[in-house]
């Protein structure tokens, strides 16, 4: 794998990921999996319960470098990365503890 993870941008996706996609939730985040045959493609979900602007956009950006540390841990498909309020709190390495687990769980789960 090339480790390149591209953007969910179409609304069809979102849909699919909402009614099909297999979900799980590790600490403060939840990853909802689409099996596709394109490459990785990754949308962040840090909504207004989370904290303010500013600490959800520095949510986002931590949530973003892990998955771009952690590029080979994405097989191809659709990905929902949602941060709950927890996330605002937690470490970057708690964060990315949860996410990595989160990624390895919701794998096993479509297999």
């Amino acid at each position: 794998m090339s480790g390149r993870v591209g953007r969910i941008g179409d609304r069809r996706t979102f849909r699919e990921l909402a009614e099909s996609g297999h979900r799980v939730r590790v600490g403060p985040v939840t990853v909802v999996y689409l099996h596709r045959q394109t490459g990785p493609r990754v949308a962040y979900a840090v909504g207004r319960r989370v904290g303010s602007a500013v600490v959800r956009n520095k949510v986002r950006r931590r949530l973003r470098e892990i998955v771009r540390r952690d590029a080979d841990l994405l097989e191809s498909g659709a990905y929902l990365v949602v941060a709950h309020p927890r996330a605002a709190e937690a470490s970057f390495e708690e964060l990315s503890s949860s996410l990595r687990r989160a990624l390895r769980l919701v794998r096993k789960e479509v297999v």
